[in-house]
């Protein structure tokens, strides 16, 4: 009974907790006296102190009757709770069942004592940061709930709460492998183990990382924030830091003093996060980092341009002068949205180093997955599969990222393959650490809802004054080099400033983020305005499909349901005819032969949402084992990527924007697993894909495959709202243009993108061809069919696609309407899948000599001179558009206004289709139909409009 009764004070709280966190660790001690440490046994079962007291109680009756380990534990704490340094030390302590109780007292207190340390040192590791003192204004608390957790020690009494003493304070106790307080020693006092862990976690910087699951990556944090030491900086790195710290302060004050009614969203309160970052990348340069690309908010934006890209300051005061020309077309930016590219020597390291600051708009953590997916294709193109020369920074403000859920769809692209970046240094400027000495920006008061805070921080005494009177009292620097320094930064503001008065003409592509060597003229124009023919040899053809209908590898069993899909592209390669999939193998694949890297992405697309594509093959047999056929084309093509990515929108498309930035020869194109599925990505539409060139000088070819067409599915997965791209698209409706010889190439070069709706797998072919042997890169809408990837008439002969072909903006009527236009008394124009239904029903009518049916593939920039042409060869027809979308929707809004202009109001252009509606589609299959036989009707009554005005 007795020894039932020592057990628990032995076995107490802090055994159980910590057998129950550590269950397959191992703990150790030793005293001073006692050489090697007695070693606590792994224990893998549960019910820590239960199993502890059947091994003790088996040992004590035998000890030959328990695991060795559980044997050289016990043998040594009862040898160490009973040696008297006082008497000689035996020569063995095996204990007997009766005579070891009388140790039994002594060894239960050194056990929980060393089992209440272990548990205390992990309290701070792991509830450390709730006491830090991060408030620099001293009026908040680390938490709201000024939350003080138990079982830290903030006064002695706490001691109580792991059953120890203040008599315990100067006892040496073991220090277990999870924590580097000792640095080299590997026993401390009770009080020195607490004053370091103080020091560690307590301070100014709050560490919570124990919920990672990595022990590896605690183990990495530990040791670089414990150790002793580690946080001192020799005298050379204080100075530096003086240094960057009043370049960092005096540049904004410099602005403030310039131009101080300016909006600049200044850095004042958190001037530290310039000689963080500049240091960021002085590591990064020592560990063989070459590149390293930025994103960032505004807030700041100016000062990391000025002194850690290292932009030329006259060029960033001249951004300030109002009287400044634009050199560059398009609407420009504001100054703190601009980005910077930038190659230069870093001085700490004496190292080429290539710094891109990546332009943003206001929208707050927008930039993040551009920056992932710049710094992907940067790493892709150097080869850099571990991410050892390219890596990327983001600063984030803390309200935004916990607040936008971007930021959680760029964080959950990091492990997946093709877009992991290999880590990413978040930079979270937290306003409860930092403080905005001048509010929101400067033309805000704060005073007016935070006046409490803001007169505290007008009393607040900026931290470089802080820092240099610290440095000055060690006698680091001299009073004179502080000042001294100062001055020197000044007069160079003031040179700038000085010379940015000369500047007269504002250059945008002076702050381009992605420069493209070689691509442009010197001046940044394209090398020529014309665009050769797309088509392909026919060997070409054959070898693609050839290709595309077999199996590479060897023993590679494939699903006999895509047996007979390659069975069916085998026969139409034979027969010289394509459908939509082998259309598109035959683009990638002969772009990928010409040395241009292809990239597919999104949701499903290595399949095809429609399962029509099967770019990656699966064996049946061997999990995982799969073959890409397109990187088995030819003998030193480029490579083509295709991946299938997380179920993100908005995140993606941004990572693929991205990629597209960085080279210019790469087909890099994201699909929407339905065409609606976009409108989670609009930020990326709207802000960057769309005004991005007119913004920042930034071209881009990024490709968006949006499935469309009104099949009778619902509201969703109907409609790619082509009406919005197209009230996006920066043609005038009603500017009558020039018909010049480079009219369709130069049409091109001035729209801010193209929009298409192809209705044969040949246009599908040649648009995509098109967009890389343009001599300049815009963003590319297709809208993609679905029911005709599988539709019979929906296929393209060789031919189509031949040497000398090209793509056709618009295809005009060819059947017998065409061979006798004057007696054609209907001119019909549609875009899509509804020619095919428009086809068939004039047929059924019997209508293909008075209905000419002309389809528009590109419909912005619109063709006004086909559509001019196409119309005068029909003088005595009726002009109707038609077109399956409702309205209010699709193309009738955006076509109507350039209809009138090219026909100088002389013929209307009737709309023939469904009625305005709210929602894209109707869900009910009946309704769907009947609605497409009544504007079918519409479009072949030839007496429809009579007496109507326009």
């Amino acid at each position: 009974m007795s020894q039932l009764r020592l057990l628990p004070s032995w076995l107490g709280a802090q055994a159980s907790r910590l057998l129950a966190a550590h269950g397959v660790q191992r703990f150790s001690w030793y005293s001073r006296s006692s050489g090697p440490p007695a070693t606590f046994p792994s224990s893998k079962v549960g019910g820590g102190s239960s199993y502890m007291e059947e091994m003790y109680f088996a040992w004590l009756e035998n000890p030959q009757s328990v695991h060795k380990s559980w044997d050289s534990f016990f043998r040594k704490a009862s040898e160490e709770a009973s040696y008297d340094p006082a008497q000689p030390r035996p020569l063995s302590v095996v204990p007997e069942s009766r005579p070891a109780v009388l140790s039994r007292t002594k060894t239960s207190k050194l056990v929980e004592d060393h089992l209440a340390v272990q548990s205390l040192i992990r309290a701070y590791q792991i509830r450390g940061h709730h006491v830090a003192q991060l408030d620099p204004l001293g009026i908040l608390d680390a938490d709201l709930d000024s939350f003080v957790p138990s079982d830290l020690i903030t006064t002695i009494d706490k001691l109580a709460f792991y059953d120890l003493r203040e008599a315990d304070l100067d006892k040496e106790f073991q220090l277990p492998t999870t924590t580097f307080i000792g640095g080299s020693e590997n026993t401390l006092s009770l009080r020195e183990i607490i004053r370091r862990l103080e020091n560690t976690y307590c301070q100014h910087i709050g560490l919570e990382f124990m919920f990672i699951n990595d022990v590896e990556q605690c183990q990495w944090i530990r040791q670089k924030f414990e150790t002793p030491g580690v946080m001192q900086f020799s005298s050379e790195e204080k100075r530096t830091l003086l240094a960057r710290l009043v370049r960092s302060m005096r540049f904004e004050d410099f602005l403030a003093r310039k131009w101080s009614s300016e909006k600049r969203f200044g850095l004042e309160g958190c001037e530290v996060m310039i000689p963080a970052l500049k240091t960021i990348i002085d590591k990064s340069s020592e560990m063989g980092i070459e590149n390293v690309i930025l994103g960032m908010p505004h807030r700041g934006r100016l000062n990391v341009l000025a002194n850690v890209i290292r932009k030329d300051l006259e060029q960033i005061f001249c951004q300030f002068d109002p009287k400044l020309e634009a050199a560059d077309e398009g609407s420009g930016d504001v100054k703190y949205h601009l980005g910077m590219y930038h190659e230069r020597i870093n001085r700490v390291t004496n190292r080429n180093i290539t710094l891109s600051l990546v332009a943003n708009p206001s929208h707050l953590e927008a930039v993040d997955p551009v920056v992932q997916g710049k710094t992907k294709a940067e790493q892709f193109y150097r080869g850099d599969a571990q991410g050892k020369k390219v890596m990327s920074i983001l600063v984030h403000g803390d309200a935004a990222f916990a607040g936008q859920g971007v930021v959680y769809e760029t964080f959950h692209l990091s492990d997946l393959p093709s877009y992991t970046t290999n880590g990413t240094v978040h930079v979270v400027v937290n306003n409860q650490v930092c403080y905005r000495r001048r509010g929101h920006n400067e033309m805000d008061e704060p005073m007016f809802t935070q006046p409490l805070m803001y007169k505290q921080i007008h009393r607040q005494v900026p931290v470089l004054k802080k820092y240099a009177d610290k440095l000055i009292a060690e006698g680091t620097v001299t009073l004179q080099e502080f000042e001294e320094e100062i001055a020197k930064y000044d007069r160079i503001c003031e040179e700038a400033f000085g010379r940015s008065k000369d500047k007269k003409i504002l250059h945008i592509k002076h702050w381009l983020d992605s420069p493209w060597p070689g691509f442009f003229t010197v001046d940044g124009e394209p090398k020529s305005m014309t665009c050769p023919a797309t088509g392909i040899p026919e060997d070409m053809l054959t070898h693609i499909g050839e290709v595309a209908s077999s199996v590479p590898l060897e023993d590679f069993k494939i699903h006999t349901g895509l047996s007979r899909i390659l069975r069916g592209r085998a026969d139409m390669t034979r027969k010289k005819t394509v459908d939509w999939a082998l259309a598109e193998y035959m683009a990638f694949g002969s772009l990928l032969k010409e040395g241009i890297h292809v990239r597919l992405s999104g949701q499903d697309v290595e399949r095809g949402t429609f399962s029509h594509r099967h770019h990656v093959l699966h064996d049946q047999e061997v999990d995982r084992r799969t073959c890409v056929p397109m990187n088995h084309l030819w003998p030193h093509q480029a490579p083509y990527t295709v991946c299938n990515s997380s179920l993100s929108e908005y995140g993606v498309l941004g990572f693929e924007l991205g990629y597209a930035m960085a080279s210019p020869n790469a087909l890099v194109l994201w699909e929407a697993q339905f065409g609606d599925f976009h409108n989670t990505a609009q930020c990326i539409i709207d802000q960057f894909i769309s005004t991005g060139q007119a913004k920042w000088v930034r071209h881009n070819g990024v490709v968006l495959l949006l499935p469309h067409g009104m099949e009778g599915m619902g509201p969703e997965h109907s409609s790619a709202r082509p009406e919005r791209f197209l009230q996006m698209s920066n043609d005038d409706s009603d500017a009558y243009p020039a018909f010049t010889q480079d009219f369709e190439v130069r049409q091109l070069y001035d729209c801010n993108w193209i929009v298409v709706n192809c209705s044969t797998p040949a246009s599908y072919f040649h648009v995509l061809r098109r967009q890389i042997l343009l001599p300049f890169r815009k963003p590319l809408i297709i809208f993609t069919p679905k029911s005709l990837l599988r539709r019979p008439e929906a296929k393209s002969s060789f031919d189509q696609m031949l040497s000398g072909t090209s793509f056709q903006r618009v295809v005009p009527e060819d059947g017998a309407a065409a061979q006798a236009p004057g007696q054609v008394r209907r001119l019909i124009f549609c875009t899509g899948k509804v020619y095919y239904d428009l086809v068939k029903e004039r047929s059924s009518q019997g209508l293909d000599e008075q209905v000419a049916i002309t389809r528009l593939e590109q419909i912005s920039p619109f063709p006004f001179d086909l559509i001019k042409r196409e119309a005068e060869k029909y003088p005595g027809a009726e002009l109707v558009w038609c077109q399956e979308e409702h309205k209010n929707m699709g193309y009738y809004d955006y076509i109507s206004p350039r209809f009138m202009t090219i026909l100088g109001r002389a013929r209307p252009i009737w709309y023939v289709g469904r009625d305005p509606a709210a929602a894209p589609a109707t869900g009910n299959r009946n309704t769907h139909l009947v609605s497409l036989k009544k504007f079918l009707d519409t479009a072949f009554n030839l007496q429809a409009f009579e007496g109507k005005t326009f």
